[in-house]
């Protein structure tokens, strides 16, 4: 078998440029305290569900401050001390410190949930509190990852993480986020169906008012 060697133009690109990117003394998640610190004087307070901690979209934090890359909840939820321990323990053990670092964006846990004992009976008054929580609305960036690497070096490891979230997350970039809004405004400008979730619900068409939600009249279908 005879081999011929070809000559020929190779056109590959430049690899990117990190060196405006300066890491962090502590690159590292650090570990979040999984119960509060209350006054010494002061009983720690019980609260109700508050189920609209956790409904509708997040209202400040949908932004990479490093634009770079990072995980977004798709949907609402909760995440308690066992969840953040999990993120933790899972990307600083498979992220590299000498070039990547790891910010939180999320709150230490801080709503409490009470419980009663099992067998009880009904009555007595609310349980005693069971464990802390922090509400997670959809669309809010919960870990923020950078450094002078590329988006596949990153994608294993928080893709992992997106995945045993207790609600649906994504692993996602800067870049990825930005294409996504603008592929929304173009999808919403070439719409030609004037009959839109929004139109039906303002409307009240087929009298929708008698059987949807209060926050599907807020929100139009987009946060269940």
């Amino acid at each position: 078998m005879i081999q011929i060697q070809v000559a020929g133009m190779k056109n590959f690109q430049p690899p990117p440029d990190y060196s405006h990117i300066q890491l962090p003394e502590r690159p590292k998640l650090q570990f979040k305290d999984k119960v509060p610190t209350y006054p010494s004087n002061l009983k720690p307070p019980k609260m109700s569900k508050r189920l609209t901690f956790m409904r509708g979209p997040e209202p400040i934090h949908t932004e990479f401050i490093h634009k770079q890359y990072g995980i977004v909840a798709l949907c609402g939820g909760r995440l308690h001390s066992g969840h953040i321990e999990m993120i933790r323990m899972t990307i600083n053990r498979k992220m590299d410190p000498s070039k990547m670092f790891a910010v939180w964006r999320i709150d230490s846990p801080w709503q409490p949930l009470t419980r009663k004992g099992q067998g009880k009976r009904m009555g007595g008054g609310k349980g005693a509190i069971d464990h802390y929580v922090v509400p997670i609305k959809a669309g809010r960036v919960i870990v923020e990852l950078g450094g002078k690497c590329e988006f596949e070096q990153a994608l294993p490891f928080l893709k992992e993480v997106a995945h045993i979230l207790p609600f649906k997350a994504k692993a996602t970039s800067y870049e990825l986020m930005e294409a996504e809004k603008i592929e929304e405004k173009r999808l919403k400008n070439a719409n030609i169906n004037p009959y839109t979730a929004e139109y039906v619900i303002r409307n009240n068409m087929g009298g929708c008012h008698t059987w949807i939600s209060p926050s599907d009249k807020k929100w139009y279908f987009k946060y269940v």
